[in-house]
């Protein structure tokens, strides 16, 4: 038995820029690439102006930020021979705009006194091309990044920035240090009737929206397998046992700097559920046919929201759904 898989790539993993370690290195390239450029701005709350229903992003050319390249722009990759660079900026803010189609649900959209719309992440990933995606993705991900060491982790003085933002360099003991991802896996859990079973385990926590539920996630702890990990979060979160676990794809999520791995597994639906106390409010076993209604409503039915389009694992259900029994 094969089982279903993703129906298509998860919105942050697609990504078509060059990343070109060479270029990174090559401080006459830079400063030429910048002359040409183009800079994706993100501000503190992780916005980026962006257009036409937020579907596309709104770059500025990188001489109307700065006339010459700052040390502290990152390089984003190169398109079509146009460097796409990121800075962190910041405009004024004004009340107004609406989220997005298919956003997570609490979202930080605002309408800069300029008359454009800043929207994060996980508000618009979906909606952006497979180029955009990327660019946006990895600049957030360079953004948190960076304004979480600012400092040596080995002797604590200030570091400065290298290779076009992909590295810093500690000014005290020379020590370079690269951007960090950790692991996070998460599960999809289905009651094994049959291929792709009938019922789907969601969860909730206590600080999402009313009625939001999704699969189960966690972090790989030190010395841990990806397989171990999931054993021991869905178990340490509902109570329960799972097997037959198998990897179905990944996707960056830079909320700080997580990478996550996706997984399916089955569980007895007559387990009882024990939600973890302070972490989980609710889990439940839901049949496939309310799940493919809430996905035919565009996520939502009475009392069941789904992850955001942005999410892996709205991919994850929607695969299963789709799969059938």
């Amino acid at each position: 038995m094969t089982g279903f898989q993703l129906p298509t790539l998860p919105a942050l993993s697609r990504a078509t820029a060059l990343r070109d370690e060479a270029l990174r290195k090559d401080e006459g390239k830079l400063d030429e690439s910048w002359l040409t450029g183009q800079v994706v701005l993100v501000d503190g709350l992780g916005r980026t102006p962006v257009r036409d229903g937020a579907s596309r992003l709104s770059p500025r050319p990188a001489v109307s930020v700065a006339p010459s390249r700052p040390t502290d722009a990152w390089l984003l990759g190169v398109v079509h021979e146009t460097a796409y660079w990121s800075v962190v900026g910041e405009e004024p803010m004004r009340e107004g705009t609406v989220a997005p189609p298919n956003s997570w649900g609490p979202w930080t959209g605002q309408v800069s006194e300029a008359g454009e719309e800043w929207h994060d992440l996980r508000a618009i990933g979906a909606l952006l091309d497979d180029t955009e995606a990327g660019l946006f993705t990895t600049a957030v991900a360079l953004a948190n990044w960076h304004a979480r060491s600012r400092f040596c982790a080995k002797c604590g003085s200030p570091v400065v920035l290298v290779a076009a933002g992909w590295a810093t360099h500690c000014t005290g003991c020379g020590r370079e240090e690269y951007p960090r991802t950790d692991p996070a896996v998460i599960c999809l859990v289905h009651d094994g009737v049959g291929e792709n079973g009938e019922n789907v385990l969601l969860a909730r926590q206590p600080i999402w929206p009313e009625g939001r539920f999704s699969v189960l996630a966690g972090f790989v702890e030190a010395g841990e397998s990806l397989e171990a990990c999931v054993e021991r979060e869905i178990g340490e979160e509902v109570g329960v046992l799972v097997s037959d676990i198998r990897y179905l794809g990944s996707q960056p999520w830079p909320f700080p700097r997580s990478i996550m791995i996706g997984f399916v597994a089955t569980a007895d639906r007559n387990a009882p559920l024990v939600p973890a106390d302070g972490e989980i409010e609710q889990a439940r076993w839901v049949p496939r046919a309310v799940v493919r209604e809430a996905l035919a409503a565009g996520g939502a039915v009475d009392g069941l929201v789904l992850p955001g389009a942005t999410s892996i694992a709205r991919q994850m259900i929607s695969g299963w759904a789709e799969a059938g029994a």
